[in-house]
Formats: structure tokens, C-alpha cells, sequence
């Protein structure tokens, strides 16, 4: 990814002082939604820290639960199970958050889209892959694709898939929510400061004990262990979508696994994709979307957007941002 959370402090020393501040900082590493999660909090000790960090991960399992379409017992399974039968009356959480992903599909024109699930898994990145596939494969592999074919019925709260096997998923949402979920609980339950980091979808608001900023290291894509420059971050979402090992090189071009659920083609052209806004959820949605949409339109999409900044790294491996960031000091090639 090309932005990774280090430790906590500045770039130099990510200790704090125990004999400075009251509070100190409290981390854990665990996995959850099948993925790394890190925690970290702001406490008076240790048991507090832990108390703080139970009451995320409980949260943050509640949501695995309620989104799940691995999980036959979820409200989403039982979606895509009814898919051009019936509608299903879901919880108002669920349904406040299909409700956004169709909005973000709206603004998008279709990059970002939850019934990506529906889509045939016609492309291998295992090196299996020699050649393109036809035409009519590829068309027919996203036939049910379609947020437009997604129904919702707020008098019932219901949701409806138009087409028999059309499925919604929340892969690229989903971590994103779960961190702003896990952050708002925290908030709520007087936790002045932290991070939850989705493996790469990250959330963090407050500043350290000392009263700096929460830091971000960028990297180099090809070479995680070289930092290119720290970025300060207050009350804001960084989250990364990026592949340097899942693609295929057919007729000299290089294919993500990250496919256009628009045309069924992989996209190509973007090596990393770095959104900075508020929350996670958006974050994470629009960085799936700036993969679609590649480099000019993508940064054209998101220096429309009031308070989102991007940073993209190409196939060349240049490194690209939106109007309002600047990466002083660092050289815009990648090594």
C-alpha cells in the first residue's frame, strides 16, 4: 500500500515519554472480517486501554455479522438468497448503508458498485491467465452487475434484487464502516483519541498524549521498508487500495485484479489509489473507484469533490495527487 500507519510520534522517535503525559497510548493486533485489524487508544492504563479495546472489537464483530454474505444467517445473505423473488425487510443499519453505497454508485456512474458479488470470476491472476477472454464471456460475466437493478422500499425497509442470482457484497465498503463504527462507540464512550486501522482502511481522531497529530508514513509501493515522508493526520480517514502483486501482463498491459464492474475488464493504469477524508466508509469506496476510473478521470472526479484529496502511483510508478495536497520533498518517481 502506499500509505501505512508506524507506530505513533513523529518520524524520528515513535516513543512517548511515560514520565510526560498522564495517558499513554495502548495498541493491539488482531484479526477480524478476515482481515488484520490494529487498535489503538488512548488511556489511563492498561486496563482501561483494554476495556477500550474489547468494547471495538465487539463492535466491530457485530458488523462482520449484520454484512456478511459468507455468513448464511446475515441479513445480506438472505438478500442475495431472495434475489428476484422477494424483498426483505432488513435492519435500518443495513439499510441506511446500501442506501450510501447506491448513492456513492450514483456519483460514480457505476466505478463503485456492491452487486459486484453478482459478477463470474472469469479472470485468473495465478498466472493461468494467457490470453484475453472473448468478448461475449466477458459481457456475460457482469450481466447481473448493476446497482440499478438494486431496489429499496423505505416505507418497509425492504431491499430487492431485480435478477434471480444477482448478489450485493460489501468487500469494498466494509472495513471502512467497521472502522468508523468502532471509532464512533470509542467516541461515545469517552476515548479522546485513537486509531482503527482495517488493514489499510484508517480512522483516527484526537492527537497523542503529548498533543502532536497521529503520523503517516508514505511508502514506496515496490519497496514498503523505504518512507518517501510523513504526513500528519487529525480526526480524519486514509484509506488505500493498491496491487503489486495481483495482476496480469496481456499484450504488453498491465490488469489488475480490481475489475470495472461496468464492462467486466480489469482496470489498468493505477498501481495505488490513497483517499483523505472524514470517514472510512466513503475513503474506502472511492479508492475502489479510482482504480476503475483510472488516473485522469478519477483525479478530475475527486478534485470536484469538497473535502477529499487523493494520492495516486501509477503504472509508471509517478506519483500523482489532487490540487490541495503537497508532498514536500520528495521526488514524484517512485523507486
Amino acid at each position: 500500500m502506499l500509505f501505512c500507519f508506524v507506530g505513533v510520534g513523529n518520524a524520528m522517535s515513535p516513543e512517548i515519554s511515560k514520565d510526560s503525559v498522564q495517558h499513554q497510548v495502548y495498541q493491539r493486533t488482531l484479526k477480524l472480517m478476515g482481515s488484520r485489524f490494529d487498535l489503538t487508544v488512548v488511556a489511563k492504563n492498561q486496563a482501561e486501554g483494554d476495556e477500550y479495546m474489547d468494547m471495538a472489537v465487539a463492535e466491530i464483530s457485530r458488523i462482520e455479522k449484520l454484512i456478511s454474505s459468507w455468513d448464511p444467517n446475515s441479513q445480506t445473505s438472505e438478500i442475495n438468497k431472495k434475489a428476484g423473488v422477494a424483498p426483505v425487510q432488513v435492519d435500518p443499519e443495513l439499510y441506511q448503508l446500501i442506501e450510501r453505497a447506491l448513492k456513492i454508485s450514483k456519483l460514480t456512474q457505476g466505478a463503485f458498485d456492491i452487486s459486484y458479488a453478482s459478477m463470474d470470476r472469469i479472470w485468473k491472476f495465478d498466472g493461468s491467465v494467457m490470453e484475453m477472454p472473448s468478448e461475449e464471456a466477458i459481457k456475460q460475466s457482469v450481466s447481473k452487475v448493476g446497482f440499478e437493478k438494486i431496489v429499496l422500499d423505505p416505507q418497509y425497509r425492504t431491499v430487492f434484487l431485480m435478477d434471480e442470482g444477482m448478489k450485493i457484497g460489501f468487500g469494498a465498503i466494509g472495513k471502512g464502516y467497521a472502522a468508523d463504527m468502532a471509532k464512533a462507540l470509542l467516541i461515545k464512550n469517552g476515548v479522546t483519541a485513537g486509531i482503527i486501522n482495517a488493514s489499510g482502511d484508517l480512522n483516527a481522531w484526537g492527537t497523542q498524549p503529548d498533543g502532536k497529530d497521529w503520523t503517516v508514513a508514505i511508502v514506496n509501493p515496490l519497496n514498503k521498508d523505504k518512507v518517501f515522508s510523513w504526513l500528519p493526520i487529525k480526526d480524519q480517514a486514509v484509506v488505500t487500495s493498491g496491487n503489486y502483486e495481483k495482476f496480469i501482463m496481456l499484450n504488453g498491459e498491465r490488469y489488475t485484479h480490481i475489475i470495472d464492474p461496468r464492462t467486466g475488464y480489469p482496470s489498468k493504469g493505477v498501481r495505488s489509489a490513497t483517499i483523505f477524508t472524514k470517514n472510512a466508509e466513503l475513503a474506502d469506496a472511492l479508492a475502489t473507484s479510482l482504480f476503475v476510473m483510472g488516473v485522469d478521470t478519477g483525479l478530475d472526479f475527486i478534485n470536484q469533490l469538497k473535502g477529499v484529496e487523493c494520492i495516486i502511483v501509477d503504472d509508471d510508478n509517478k506519483i500523482i495527487t489532487s490540487d490541495n495536497i503537497a508532498l514536500k520533498g520528495i521526488d514524484t518517481q517512485t523507486r
